[in-house]
């Protein structure tokens, strides 16, 4: 497993392995947000389990990630970290989607749009928020999340 640490609350990462699960869980980890199409979550035998949730998106400028993607994503994260949580999200690579996700949060805990990327980059460095796909929805996600509160009720 591969991931980086971006702030206290947040990892952004590779798709973890069901052996990975008690580690992610001694990070304080209880949310896995995984971003891939074609895998769905491996369930948690341990007790508690972490929780999942799957939001299937594509990586491909001809079917971008949709904002009310990240939007779910967000609030999910959201709850999670206001309730004492970590929040780990993933994707195939850790590179794009999940960096879309992490971004997505990072916004709305307050960041702008600009600086969730700089700091993504800084902590991940092959993170690749500038690709005009990516950029683009997360840049869409900071619009909408600023604009539309009721959105963002949980």
């Amino acid at each position: 497993m591969d991931f980086s640490k971006i702030t206290e609350d947040l990892f952004i990462g590779t798709t973890p392995a069901v052996a990975n699960y008690n580690y992610l869980r001694s990070l304080g980890v209880r949310l896995v947000i995984n971003m891939r199409c074609t895998r769905w979550p491996f369930p948690d035998p341990h007790d508690p389990p972490l929780d999942f949730l799957w939001l299937p998106s594509f990586d491909t400028m001809f079917i971008p990630i949709p904002v009310s993607t990240l939007m779910r994503g967000a609030r999910a994260a959201l709850r999670t970290i206001d309730s004492g949580g970590k929040v780990y999200a993933h994707c195939a690579g850790g590179r794009h989607r999940a960096v879309a996700m992490g971004a997505s949060i990072l916004i709305a805990q307050g960041y702008e749009a600009q600086a969730a990327m700089t700091l993504i980059k800084s902590r991940r460095a092959f993170a690749d928020p500038d690709i005009f796909y990516i950029r683009r929805q997360i840049l869409k996600f900071e619009r909408e999340w600023h604009s539309k509160k009721d959105l963002r009720d949980f």
